[in-house]
């Protein structure tokens, strides 16, 4: 069995996305592509973490944070388990992020607009919001639905077609 500390963050040349991101991502991106198959029924933890292989237990963790932070709902018992809270194309990869990390975009665990360059790096924080502000425009265009239907945005896939964006 796989440790999921032994699993490193996801890194994207000089993106980092920690493992717990990535699986939450995949979690709900599971959750929307079985919803249809299942006719409402729950999905259970177990099956979740069998078809994305991601640690059960660890799981376990990142779906409370992911009731909690209202992306998915449960159910306990014989017939329990876990579906999406609201429908997959009104949930952006942006929000799940922010529910399982945190605001997006920090540097030194703060929020950009926080920070105090001075002299000749002054810029650096407009780069840092600048930076902050693509990310979030392309986290919030791209929904669940998206990802489990394999169907990006335009704007994403054009991004994604450049060679550059690749190295």
């Amino acid at each position: 069995m796989i440790d999921w500390r032994d699993r490193p963050a996801v890194n994207l040349s000089g993106m980092r996305l920690s493992a717990r991101v990535d699986y939450a991502l995949r979690a709900v991106t599971e959750l929307a592509s079985v919803t249809g198959a299942n006719r409402g029924r729950p999905v259970t933890a177990d099956q979740i973490a069998r078809a994305q292989e991601i640690p059960p237990k660890f799981l376990e963790s990142i779906l409370l944070q992911l009731r909690r932070g209202g992306i998915v709902q449960a159910q306990r018992g014989p017939e329990g388990g876990y579906w999406l809270a609201r429908p997959a194309e009104a949930i952006s990869l942006a929000e799940v992020i922010r529910v399982v990390d945190g605001p997006l975009a920090h540097i030194r665990g703060q929020r950009p607009e926080h920070l105090g360059y001075t002299g000749a790096a002054r810029a650096l924080q407009d780069v840092w919001i600048a930076l902050r502000a693509n990310e979030r425009q392309i986290l919030e265009l791209v929904t669940v639905a998206d990802v489990a239907q394999g169907a990006l945005p335009e704007q994403v896939t054009k991004l994604a077609a450049d060679p550059d964006a690749w190295t």
